[in-house]
């Protein structure tokens, strides 16, 4: 089952590409930088949602 956490993380993820790719485009500079940023929160909740999943599948094994 996919955790909460992996989907807001990827949404989250997706949106500061979105928002780095704008940043380029508008040639500003903080804007990327939001992107950039955005991205790795993103990726680092969607990694905990899925260790969460992880241990809640073994947990449940045992």
């Amino acid at each position: 089952m996919v955790d909460k956490n992996e989907i807001s993380g990827g949404a989250k993820e997706i949106g500061g590409k979105i928002k780095e790719g704008v940043g380029k485009l508008v040639g500003n500079e903080r804007l990327q930088a939001e992107g950039v940023v955005d991205q790795a929160e993103g990726k680092t909740e969607k990694n905990y949602g899925k260790v969460k999943d992880a241990v809640k599948d073994e947990v449940g094994k045992h």
